[in-house]
């Protein structure tokens, strides 16, 4: 057995799971509560929360890319991907936390803080986690092996998105001292400080226990147009971005309206199970079952594949999701057992998708070395981090935009227009966003067949080229 084919240790695999609890710990307030906080916390209406969200990530469509062509190029003695780990962790957890800090300052001054820190706070995400993901497709050749890593991946990403969903609002009460508005600017800001120092710990941890073990032809030559030729002549590779654009946006659509649902739509008043419980305690008992659904949901990741395929088992789960959070638009206020049942189901159905997802852009990154001989790893890994970015960005604008349409006006009683509009953000919207996803999986032309006869061609070339 060459090193190539080298079996990963638990102990491995959980430490490179521990970068995306960090990275979720940023990622999972933005999506579920970052809406939430630009109008009802830091002071800024829906259109404007909407075009921020929008303009500013689409400067990533620069951004993705060239930190990919960089880390490609990266040559250390810690490998291509992992000393961005080491490098960006301290900028990441610090610029993290300020994005979540209200200044005392007039509100264009607010507006400009804003932009400039939701602006930073994407790049420096991109810059530790696009060679985070990409440390996946060279941590192993074996596409079986990448997909077990994937996995406790997304246990650690979920795991982190349960931690955010069940502590972060009672976090920001406790340390803001209430839940007026500038109690909750208060409670924010140390409550993102804190998730800061775990985050920027846990990226340090990631760096120390993992390794590289694919490397790139020591005869590639470098050249940026050959690469970027490789990346947009490559089919896998086009379908999953567009994959991670549909799937990103809807997401964050459901996920950024969720707060709304529950404080707008559904209210006071309401029981479940015998008890009566309050806006605040029902979005967290609600969102940190999602979390728990989708932690017992992704053990089941490479089982499933292992019997019908990555791409049978994505159109499954993901079409069976998007039905069941559709569902959504039919129950009434008082509904509370089916939302929080349909909730567990929806998590359930989606939590492998994701890893499903990722371990095949690293089979895309097998796919056009053998195609072309040159490995572009970082490049290739660029599409799922600019297909969320790009999936969130349009979430935002879709989100922002329709609350704006719809009439939101934070902080009052909502009209019928403007609840109609919530309802169908956490249903239609999003489900419809689920299905073109399937229908983008269904010509990915990568099975598992054909992928274990691609590695197993990588494998003979890289020996005989002495990686061994």
């Amino acid at each position: 057995m060459t090193h190539l084919d080298e079996k990963l240790s638990v102990k491995e695999m959980v430490g490179y799971a521990m970068g995306d609890v960090a990275s979720n710990l940023f990622w999972m307030v933005f999506v579920f509560f970052g809406m939430y906080f630009y109008t009802d916390v830091f002071g800024l209406s829906a259109a404007v929360v909407g075009t921020l969200f929008g303009v500013t990530r689409l400067v990533d469509a620069v951004i993705e890319p060239s930190i990919g062509l960089i880390s490609d190029r990266t040559r250390t003695r810690w490998g291509q991907f992992r000393p961005y780990l080491l490098w960006m962790a301290l900028p990441f957890g610090v610029i993290g936390a300020l994005t979540f800090f209200t200044p005392n300052i007039s509100q264009h001054g607010k507006v400009l803080y804003a932009w400039v820190t939701y602006f930073l706070v994407g790049v420096v995400y991109s810059a530790i986690n696009l060679p985070y993901s990409s440390l996946m497709g060279v941590i192993s050749s074996d596409p079986i092996e990448r997909t077990r890593v994937s996995s406790y991946r997304f246990v650690g990403a979920y795991s982190a998105g349960l931690v955010v969903n069940l502590s972060t609002l009672k976090l920001v009460t406790l340390f803001g001292g209430g839940k007026g508005t500038a109690q909750q600017q208060h409670g924010f800001a140390i409550t993102m400080g804190i998730y800061a120092v775990i985050a920027v710990a846990l990226f340090l941890v990631t760096f120390a226990s993992t390794k590289q073990r694919v490397e790139p032809s020591k005869t590639q030559e470098t050249s940026l147009a050959k690469d970027l030729g490789d990346v947009v002549t490559n089919g896998p590779w086009l379908i999953l971005f567009l994959l991670g654009i549909f799937t990103l946006s809807s997401v964050s659509v459901r996920g950024a309206v969720i707060a709304y649902y529950f404080k707008y739509y559904v209210g006071e008043g309401h029981q479940l199970l015998g008890m009566k419980l309050g806006v605040e305690a029902l979005t967290g008992a609600f969102l940190t079952l999602g979390s728990v659904a989708t932690i017992i949901g992704v053990p089941a990741t490479a089982p499933l594949t292992k019997k019908v395929g990555k791409k049978v088992a994505y159109i499954g789960l993901s079409a069976i999701a998007s039905l069941l959070t559709i569902a959504y638009y039919y129950l009434d206020p008082s509904a509370l057992l089916a939302m929080f049942v349909l909730q567990f189901f929806v998590n359930f159905f989606m939590g492998p998708t994701a890893a499903l997802v990722f371990s095949m852009y690293t089979d895309a990154a097998d796919y056009a070395e053998w195609k072309t001989g040159r490995r572009s790893t970082g490049l290739v890994m660029s599409a799922s981090s600019l297909a969320q970015k790009l999936g969130w960005t349009m979430g935002g604008i879709i989100g922002g935009t329709l609350l704006a349409a719809y009439g939101y006006v934070a902080n009052r009683p909502q009209t019928a227009e403007t609840l109609t509009g919530i309802r169908l953000m956490a249903s239609w919207i999003p489900g419809a966003g689920s299905m073109l996803a399937c229908i983008a999986v269904l010509i990915y032309p990568l099975n598992d067949k054909r992928m274990q006869q691609i590695a197993a061609d990588l494998t003979a070339r890289r020996l005989k080229s002495g990686h061994t």
